[in-house]
């Protein structure tokens, strides 16, 4: 049978020239990111990378991957799509970091259903200036236009890192009981618990660009704040040679975050009075009248990761965080036992 309808991949929904267009546009973002041991642009069939020229002797690689989450919702209904690409590099650099890994290279999947090159170019500086802050190079990804998959403006985010380290330096080692932990205050909510964030903004009658209650400005610019990425300051930590365990507080928050930084046999008191929290957290527990054990195993509560050293190494470590920015705060130490033992209340 003979095909007289002349469809073309455009007809089916795909635009290939759209696609090729995105890519010239984001070419200098993705060159503003590069680092030692880049070896190409993007473009090919794949990415290289060069370890030597990075300056590893015996390397081990670590990779992550990681998303946004339903902070996306938000990002896409009000439109502000620049600060949504910070968020998804965060979400896999501050982990690999606390396997003692330094991130080297970054590649995005960006989905959609039809794809707005505007749209997708601001997703995509957003995730080089993510890479910028992590000193991690923007090395390639995938945009894929996927009609009937994806309705309307929506999309989908997903990201991934690879780092290294010198073999032997993983984290964490030798956490011991009495060991001090140091809270790296957090940005916002990053990018976890955004569902019941987006519950909650619905129960209280509010919308995206209401103003804010907690804060100036409109409410979404509050919790679309993107995430804090630790890399500069946690590698700081590294170099003094004191730093024993890093802990992102992701899903499921310094209850089930900092555990997994911690041996067999040891658990962590915190004080909940160590810190003072961002408004936004007492709006929102206040707000959905949250338990505490809820709150804290949901939101990151202020503190975005957690470093552990020795009590006599706190000096060293403190001042390795705060050159590159950060107010650290002694928040609690290690214990016998096991699980987050709390002081204090929210």
């Amino acid at each position: 049978m003979t095909n007289t309808n002349g469809l073309t991949y455009a007809d089916a929904g795909v635009d290939i020239d759209a696609g090729n267009e995105l890519v010239e546009r984001i070419k200098p973002a993705a060159k503003s990111t590069k680092r030692p041991g880049v070896m190409d642009g993007l473009g090919g069939f794949g990415a290289m990378f060069d370890l030597k020229a990075a300056g590893f002797k015996d390397p081990v690689l670590v990779s992550a991957t990681d998303g946004v989450g339903t902070k996306l919702r938000i990002a896409i209904d009000t439109g502000h799509l620049d600060t949504v690409g910070i968020d998804l590099v965060a979400m896999c650099v501050n982990d690999l970091i606390c396997q003692g890994a330094v991130p080297l290279f970054f590649l995005d999947y960006f989905a959609t259903g039809k794809l707005d090159i505007d749209s997708a170019t601001s997703v995509i500086n957003g995730i080089a200036e993510g890479c910028r802050q992590a000193n991690t190079a923007l090395v390639g990804g995938e945009t894929a236009e996927m009609p009937g998959m994806y309705e309307g403006d929506d999309f989908d985010l997903a990201g991934f890192s690879v780092g290294a380290m010198e073999r032997g330096s993983t984290l964490p080692r030798d956490v011991a009981d009495d060991d001090v932990l140091i809270g790296l205050p957090s940005s916002g909510v990053h990018s976890n618990g955004y569902s019941l964030v987006r519950k909650i903004v619905e129960n209280s009658g509010l919308a995206w660009n209401d103003d804010c209650p907690f804060g100036e400005g409109e409410l979404a610019k509050h919790l679309l704040e993107p995430t804090k990425i630790y890399i500069r300051p946690a590698v700081a930590a590294l170099e003094t040679g004191k730093l024993k365990a890093l802990a992102h507080i992701t899903g499921g928050g310094l209850t089930e975050n900092l555990p997994r930084a911690l041996p067999d046999g040891l658990g962590a008191e915190i004080d909940l009075n160590s810190w003072k929290r961002l408004p936004i957290f007492d709006w929102l527990i206040s707000q959905a009248g949250l338990e505490q054990a809820e709150a804290l195993k949901t939101f990151n509560c202020g503190i975005g990761m957690i470093a552990i050293c020795a009590a006599d190494d706190v000096a060293d470590i403190t001042a390795a965080l705060s050159s590159e920015g950060i107010d650290p705060v002694v928040m609690g130490s290690i214990s016998s036992g096991s699980g987050v033992q709390y002081t204090g209340s929210l």
